[in-house]
């Protein structure tokens, strides 16, 4: 949803609770989208999301595009995979506009260039790193490109574990910090958000995920960062408040875009239907499993 107030005021506050807000628009069913992270162009905010489809079980990036007072012009898929894509960070940089989406199941984190914003995306190159990222977040800071993410190395990593990686350009080559991982703690390490400078300071959203995936988002203050140091201190946690009923369950992401921030708030929905969908996508794959001829051994 979008919230008529900038990231910096609702890091300070530590809630949305008050904050005039606007739903993008509801998806059908067993879908839902997710991620928000926005640009403003000529007065037209566009807003950049994962989709997803449980039938498909492959997310894909969309675009939505609004007008000034948030009335919904157009929207469409701009990024399609094999592989599931989300969390479409959206960046300017070196002259160009950039999205770094979640992409951890290609193996490979690929940087793709505008070249017809906001519809038209090439991928740029790769960028190398030694482990898979979860959740890329890039920051220009004092002269050198940051990136935060998490790691895909272990399933549980990649709740639980901030790492880094710096560069003089986006094209690299990439340096991981010395003191990867910069933290292990479920409860605020993967990056969920636009990392932005208060009084001074890098603050970067976090998951708070000890209760479950995305459940509220908390300010990772960043004291010290240098290609050699780091250290940090979390904040309290920004939940979803009670008036998003029934999107109460987690708070997932919070992006910055100019005057305005980006959130998606979520809920669990139960049904025969949904039921029944899972029940054969997990026969599908037993069978598929069965199907397979047996491994042989050579000796």
């Amino acid at each position: 949803m979008i919230v008529e107030s900038p990231i910096d005021e609702i890091l300070k506050r530590g809630s949305i609770a008050d904050v005039a807000v606007h739903w993008l628009p509801s998806m059908g069913s067993f879908q839902f989208l997710a991620d928000p992270f926005g640009l403003w162009r000529n007065g037209v905010l566009h807003v950049f999301v994962e989709t997803y489809d449980y039938r498909v079980r492959v997310g894909a990036i969309e675009t939505l595009t609004f007008d000034s007072t948030f009335r919904l012009l157009n929207r469409q898929v701009v990024l399609k995979r094999p592989w599931h894509l989300s969390y479409p960070f959206v960046f300017e940089g070196e002259g160009e506009t950039w999205m770094l989406p979640e992409a951890h199941r290609s193996n490979a984190l690929t940087l793709y260039r505008a070249i017809d914003f906001p519809f038209g995306w090439e991928a740029a190159g790769s960028i190398a790193l030694d482990d898979v990222a979860v959740d890329a977040t890039p920051l220009f800071h004092e002269g050198l490109w940051w990136l935060f993410f998490s790691s895909a190395a272990r399933d549980v990593d990649k709740m639980r574990t901030l790492h880094a990686a710096w560069a003089e350009r986006m094209a690299g080559p990439w340096h991981m910090h010395p003191q990867n991982p910069l933290r292990v703690d479920v409860s605020g390490a993967r990056p969920g958000g636009t990392p932005v400078i208060i009084d001074g300071r890098i603050t970067l959203p976090v998951q708070d995920c000890s209760r479950t995936y995305g459940g509220a988002i908390r300010p990772l203050v960043i004291e010290r960062l240098s290609t050699e140091h780091f250290e940090a201190r979390a904040g309290d946690a920004i939940k979803a408040p009670q008036r998003f009923a029934p999107f109460v369950e987690g708070l997932h992401t919070l992006s910055s875009a100019g005057p305005i921030t980006l959130i998606d708030a979520k809920r669990t929905e139960l049904s025969a239907h949904g039921l029944a969908i899972e029940i054969r996508r997990e026969t599908r794959k037993l069978v598929q499993r069965l199907r397979r001829p047996p491994a042989i051994n050579a000796r």
